[in-house]
């Protein structure tokens, strides 16, 4: 898969959901569990258009890798975020701030990456 297709994947994502969980789901939301959801919509569609633009730029070497980075994270803190709002144990929130790290740690590759003119 490229980095494009992941972002693309992403953004598909990311719209579907959020959508999703404003028509089908929003009268079974609480308070808390709606703001799981949207801050998880929030930062999926946020790092699906970065995982996107790292993969048009073509750039490689630490760009690339800060976006394949992005796509986990996304991935992890987004998807438990998803899961709780779902139901699953609350004990999921314990894994998202690892999906947070994944994100913060592609950022600073991209920024490593534009300092070495890479």
């Amino acid at each position: 898969m490229s980095l494009p297709l992941a972002g693309s994947f992403l953004g598909f994502l990311g719209v579907a959901l959020g959508a999703f969980g404003a028509h089908g789901m929003a009268s079974r939301f609480t308070p808390e569990t709606r703001g799981w959801w949207e801050t998880a919509t929030l930062y999926l569609l946020v790092h699906a258009v970065a995982v996107f633009a790292a993969g048009v730029s073509a750039r490689t070497g630490l760009f690339s890798t800060g976006g394949w980075v992005m796509v986990a994270g996304a991935v992890i803190f987004s998807g438990t975020l998803y899961a709780m709002a779902l139901g699953a144990p609350r004990w999921f929130g314990a894994i998202t701030p690892l999906g947070g790290i994944a994100l913060l740690a592609g950022w600073a590759l991209f920024a490593v990456a534009a300092l070495k003119g890479a």
